[in-house]
């Protein structure tokens, strides 16, 4: 948790999840209007739609009765029994050519007031059978009373409100067939003469509705200015009674307002306009089916964004990784350092600020292994031979302890102890500095001899050497070549200091006995002690014998 990489990752991370998740709420809100909107839109447009096209389909109707209509109001200019049958023959003609052109046209009539005339009665054209249209016996209006405007209201309603009208659907006089009509009343200098009419089959006005959906549940109805209901595809008009009869709801709302309402439990959204002939189209749909769109769509997108967080997620642990990778070198490098171990070099080479900060880090472990070096020659090296002294070879033997500890390094040593003979002599009789270059030649015999061995100062006049490697493995050699050496030195010259007598002992490292380095050290001495008294008794005797 406390990683550079997991911070920028849980940072990067939290600004992705937020920056998502408002820019998601933001998108479901705008989605969810604009759905909404939408919707509501299309079913307005679809309703618009549906009222054109019925509406041209009653105009057209309306059109044709009105041109007959028109046709009438010229020809018809006297109420004799012999000019209204000839004018009935002339119009019969004119109404034949403009049923056979209208649409859905189930019967057309025109007829006249038994008031007018009792032998002319009109005509009445029917469609059936689907082989065009056939005549068909009047309806004997003299068996009801035309006061009465609930009973023959395609004659009766036009002629009380002298107007033309739309009639709501009734069964058609003889044929039980379910219509509707536009009607016409027919005048002449003022006296009602009759009606002239059309009579659509209902159900060609319900396929036309039935087209009108929106959605899978979505469908439209038509209801008159009151709310009773005309059509609907899901309800049978015909079985309806005043108790059970729904209302629409557009009474509520101004044409083309989207309502919301509840049917059946449903809720719903629908609109109305009002249709050319007096009644209103309706169109609704669920509620639900509306919001499913934007709510899929909704859904999408929060998909979309688990995806896009979980790649961004990724790419911004690869991105941290990349970043704090050469930090975790750098933090690798200083622990090696902390180590003791100024070998060890970062190996990020890039051209950012952590390249800079690298390469200026390994330049500071090079200079600081420059002054560790140039330390520990001064504090570990003697001043007067330039060999290691006490310090270091404490050191020295402190890790070869070590080594011997782990019963898994196998070690091969030997430690040569050392002693200048007659030193305090030559700095009594000559001086302390030719006691020093006593020192300085012994020591020199010494390292030309151990040339691959470490050599320390331990002491006033002695010195020690580990022997290791090739010189561990020539060490009876390079013994013989150290005494041999000595001797041939002191015969070459008659000045005392320069003259190196030095007493050498060395003992090979035994792991079954010795369990220590000072345990060798301390063997080495031992020998090196027998080596000096034996070169002394061996000195007494050539004495002897001079004398």
């Amino acid at each position: 948790m406390n990683s550079i990489r997991t911070k920028t990752t849980l940072l990067t991370v939290a600004a992705i999840v937020i920056s998502l998740t408002v820019a998601t709420l933001f998108g479901v809100v705008a989605i969810k209007n604009i759905g909404n909107q939408s919707s509501e839109q299309m079913l307005l447009l679809l309703c618009e739609t549906g009222e054109k096209n019925l509406d041209s389909y009653f105009e057209s109707v309306e059109q044709s009765v009105e041109m007959v209509s028109s046709f009438i109001d010229e020809d018809l200019t006297e109420l004799s029994d012999r000019e209204l049958a000839e004018h009935i023959d002339r119009t019969r003609i004119i109404f034949e050519r403009t049923a056979n052109k209208t649409h859905g046209v189930l019967t057309y009539y025109y007829r006249i007031d038994p008031e007018v005339s009792g032998t002319v009665k009109g005509f009445w054209y029917t469609f059936l059978d689907g082989n065009g249209f056939t005549e068909h016996e009047v309806t004997d209006i003299t068996k009801y009373d035309t006061s009465d405007t609930s009973r023959l209201v395609w004659f009766t309603t036009p002629k009380f409100t002298g107007e033309p009208v739309w009639l709501p659907p009734y069964i058609t006089d003889n044929l039980d067939v379910r219509v509707i009509s536009y009607n016409v009343p027919i005048y002449c200098k003022g006296v009602f003469v009759g009606v002239v009419g059309i009579e659509i089959d209902y159900s060609t006005m319900a396929e036309q509705v039935d087209n009108i959906k929106l959605y899978e549940n979505g469908y439209a109805f038509i209801n008159d200015a009151e709310g009773n209901i005309i059509y609907h595809p899901r309800i049978d008009v015909t079985q309806l009674t005043e108790e059970n009869k729904p209302k629409a709801p557009n009474g509520l709302i101004s044409e083309g307002t989207v309502l919301r309402y509840t049917y059946e439990g449903v809720d719903k959204l629908g609109v109305w306009l009002p249709l050319s002939n007096g009644m209103r189209l309706n169109v609704s749909v669920p509620v639900s089916e509306i919001n499913g769109n934007w709510q899929s769509l909704m859904y999408e997108i929060m998909i979309v964004s688990v995806v896009l967080l979980v790649i961004f997620a990724i790419l911004a642990m690869r991105l941290t990784g990349h970043i704090t990778k050469p930090l975790r070198k750098l933090t690798e490098a200083a622990e090696q350092v902390n180590e003791g171990n100024y070998d060890f070099h970062p190996d990020y080479e890039g051209a950012d600020e952590v390249g800079i900060l690298t390469h200026t880090f390994d330049q500071l472990i090079q200079h600081l292994k420059v002054y560790i070096s140039d330390l520990n020659s001064l504090a570990y090296a003697d001043a007067l031979t330039s060999v290691r002294n006490k310090g270091a070879y404490n050191i020295y033997v402190r890790e070869l302890q070590a080594r011997l500890d782990d019963p898994e390094d196998e070690v091969e040593f030997a430690i040569g102890a050392f002693d200048c003979d007659d030193l305090k002599q030559i700095n009594d009789k000559y001086g302390h500095d030719k006691g020093d270059a006593y020192l300085k030649a012994s020591s020199h015999l010494i390292c030309s001899v151990f040339q691959h061995s470490p050599v320390f100062r331990t002491g006033g006049d002695e010195f020690s050497v580990i022997l290791t490697n090739e010189d561990y493995a020539h060490r009876e050699e390079l013994m013989r070549l150290f005494n041999e050496t000595s001797t041939e030195i002191c015969s070459l010259t008659e000045v005392r200091w320069a003259q190196v007598r030095v007493a050498i002992g060395v003992a090979v490292y035994d792991p079954k006995s010795d369990r220590s380095v000072n345990d060798v050290a301390r063997r080495a001495d031992k020998l090196m002690y027998e080596n000096k008294r034996a070169r002394k008794a061996q000195q007494k005797n050539k004495s002897g014998k001079a004398q």
